[in-house]
């Protein structure tokens, strides 16, 4: 598919790191193009995507270009925006709780564009595409809020009375409903789906709209957990995003903030829903880490939301939440760095890295004497002593280790240091058996024996010959 748009032989086809979804992209790159491929099992959601894309780019919206699609094979080609995220773009300009003017200033640029969503992305737009309903309405309400009950609430061995708690939803959804809900609704707008392209905001996986009410998109961004936004900067972005919509059409300002807390409310149950169903029940542990950032957002809106309608057994169960100091404490980074270290074969591409932090180091050991190319050696790997042997008596691969080992160490000492957490360390050769292996191994070893580290080793080639 690559190649018929391109016009050019696929050079590289890397996976990228897997972040909330099932969805699978892979980043090919030709001689002079690029582009993301992505698959995805779930032929409706595919299709809204792709329907959605174009619909938007016919009104001027900065989304990808999709260039090709297979609806049957589940895959299709879209534009490649790059690597920063308005997430990533956050965690570098920011020094602990302190929010730098050109952040701020990126924000209101999102939100901007956010109405432009909301109110010209929703204009013509067929709405029989969207997947699995056509509107945030009662039904897909009541799956968030069961959702928080079952996958975070009973994971979580927070006590509430079932029935009072149901009648309590009802009341919350009758109070979101409202106001009017005939919007575009992105459904996950938050830091990880906005790219920072040319120092301008794009968007992706916006695959889950919908009709909406606007209060919702608006929550998801500014109370957007592990992003943690200081809360006067929130209430800045609030009264700006109101000022903007004022542009494009009237608003009581004060109902549009009370109901707006209301959709914080349920995004919120809704994220820590999707935090219990993938660390409680997945063990995925980032998850998990994204918990105490939730919590205190619900401990700041319980303190000042006035709704005006009653829900006592949501909230005493909200406020258990908010004193548990197991979920407070749940997640906490650990103070040990773990490097991960892998050998691999370059004609399976670059192994992703599994931590999220984009990278590290790959050493190519390609220059390396190669014992692969004597036939005494071809059903051995770098672990077996006759190879070990072998690259004792070659210089060269003294020589390789001892640089690229220098390269590491000041990394690792640089990120013990500051309290990181993962670093990623990939040895490449051709068959992914005796050079890259035997230096995987070399360099686990001089770390565990010079540093307080965690080493996860790992031979993606050993691993799929197992299989």
């Amino acid at each position: 598919m690559f190649e018929k748009w391109a016009g050019e032989e696929a050079r590289s086809f890397v996976m990228l790191p897997q972040s909330g979804s099932y969805r699978e992209y892979y980043r090919i790159t030709g001689r002079t193009k690029t582009a993301l491929g992505a698959f995805n099992a779930d032929e409706k959601e595919n299709r809204a995507f792709i329907e959605f894309s174009k619909h938007f780019k016919e009104k001027d919206l900065s989304v990808p270009e999709v260039y090709a699609h297979n609806l049957e094979k589940h895959v299709y080609l879209q534009q490649d925006l790059g690597d920063v995220t308005l997430y990533s773009f956050l965690q570098g300009v920011r020094k602990e709780q302190s929010f730098p003017d050109d952040l701020l200033v990126f924000y209101k640029k999102t939100l901007k564009s956010l109405i432009d969503f909301q109110v010209k992305g929703g204009e013509g737009l067929d709405y029989d595409h969207c997947y699995p309903r056509q509107a945030f309405d009662r039904q897909s309400m009541l799956w968030d809020l069961h959702y928080f009950k079952y996958y975070f609430l009973k994971l979580a061995r927070v006590p509430f009375d079932e029935q009072a708690l149901e009648d309590d939803y009802h009341r919350l959804i009758d109070f979101l409903l409202e106001v009017e809900h005939n919007y575009f609704l992105y459904r996950d707008f938050q830091s990880r789906n906005i790219m920072v392209v040319n120092d301008e905001p794009w968007f992706i996986d916006y695959q889950g709209g919908r009709k909406g009410a606007l209060q919702y998109d608006l929550a998801s961004l500014l109370f957007d957990a592990k992003a943690d936004i200081p809360n006067e900067i929130r209430e800045e972005l609030l009264d700006y995003y109101v000022d903007e919509l004022q542009k494009h059409q009237t608003v009581d300002r004060p109902d549009f903030i009370r109901h707006y807390q209301g959709y914080v409310l349920i995004r919120i149950m809704q994220a820590m829903g999707a935090y219990g169903f993938r660390g409680f029940y997945e063990k995925k542990e980032h998850f998990l880490k994204s918990i105490p950032f939730a919590i205190s957002n619900l401990k700041y809106l319980l303190d000042k939301v006035e709704l005006g309608i009653e829900l006592p057994t949501l909230f005493a169960a909200l406020h258990n939440v908010c004193e548990s100091e197991e979920l407070k404490t749940i997640g906490q980074k650990s103070t040990t760095l773990t490097v991960y270290i892998t050998s691999f074969s370059f004609k399976r591409g670059v192994p992703v890295d599994v931590s999220g932090n984009g990278g590290g180091f790959v050493f190519d050991c390609r220059a390396i004497h190669n014992p692969g190319r004597y036939p005494e050696y071809a059903d051995k790997t770098g672990k077996d002593e006759e190879v070990i042997t072998f690259f004792a008596k070659e210089p060269e691969m003294a020589e390789f280790l001892k640089d690229s080992f220098a390269l590491v160490e000041k990394s690792v000492e640089k990120y013990i240091s500051r309290g990181f957490q993962n670093l990623m360390v990939n040895f490449g050769c051709t068959g992914g058996q005796h050079r890259s292996v035997y230096s995987a191994e070399a360099l686990a070893t001089h770390l565990q024996h010079k540093y307080k580290v965690n080493v996860e080793l790992k031979h993606v080639e050993q691993e799929m010959k197992k299989k």
